[in-house]
């Protein structure tokens, strides 16, 4: 049995506060969050963690509409596929589709809200515990394989890297989030114009709503900047701190 006194020690770690980060280190990992996003070789890397956040978010939409959730594929292209059973129509259809684009940008923006109280252990153990959770979904071998390799990465720097290494991969992953949230809706858009997506998240919103694909397309991106600019917010604390632009 686990002791009282190992439980405190836990309870204590989990959600006790990290010192402030370096201005620098809020900077950099900005820099190298956005270098990821990009650049193409590292963003066709990196972009795997989008699309786990783009299909866990068409999934608790679904679960959270009262939808059947059948499961979870992602593939080794980057691209994802979440089937539920339910109303072919009606508002949680409608935010089931309309969740997967925005997802990515909530989590990064739900990341930052918890780094600008420095709570990076809680953030990553977080992370880890939806990405177990996610996994009991996943219905093929690479999504499988794609979550237990980014879920071991996370706990493995949540429990064996000193804080210094935590604070910069934290705050890396979390602007890579709200960068990253970005690019794919204007890759939708550009995909879309060439009639290579027609049955994207976008098009069948339009077929379940009276309004047309750009509609849902403008909807994605004006969510996603305002998570990005409301995050960059938080995670600039540290900065705006040390210029006493605070109070």
């Amino acid at each position: 049995m686990v002791s009282t006194d190992g439980l405190t020690a836990l309870w204590d770690r989990l959600f006790s506060a990290q010192p402030d980060p370096p201005p620098l280190l809020v900077l950099v990992t900005a820099a190298v969050a956005l270098l990821v996003v990009s650049a193409r070789m590292p963003w066709r890397i990196a972009r795997n963690a989008v699309t786990i956040a783009h299909e866990g978010g068409h999934a608790l939409a679904a679960l959270f509409t009262g939808r059947r959730l059948h499961g979870i594929r992602l593939h080794s292209d980057t691209s994802g596929l979440t089937l539920s059973a339910g109303r072919p129509s009606g508002p949680g259809m409608i935010l089931t589709l309309f969740a997967g684009y925005v997802a990515p940008s909530l989590v990064g923006l739900a990341g930052a809200w918890l780094l600008g109280g420095n709570r990076i252990t809680l953030l990553l153990w977080v992370a880890v515990a939806l990405l177990l959770a996610m996994l009991v979904l996943v219905r093929n071998v690479f999504g499988v394989l794609s979550l237990l390799v980014t879920g071991g990465v996370v706990l493995a720097v949540s429990w064996y890297a000193s804080p210094q290494v935590q604070a910069a991969f934290a705050w890396t992953c979390v602007w890579f989030l709200l960068f990253g949230g970005v690019r794919p809706v204007a890759e939708l858009q550009r995909l879309r114009s060439r009639g290579r997506l027609p049955e994207s998240d976008a098009d069948q919103l339009a077929r379940l709503t009276p309004f047309p694909p750009l509609l849902w397309v403008t909807l994605f991106a004006l969510v996603n900047l305002v998570a990005l600019v409301a995050g960059a917010a938080l995670l600039a604390g540290p900065i705006l701190a040390d210029a006493g632009l605070t109070g």
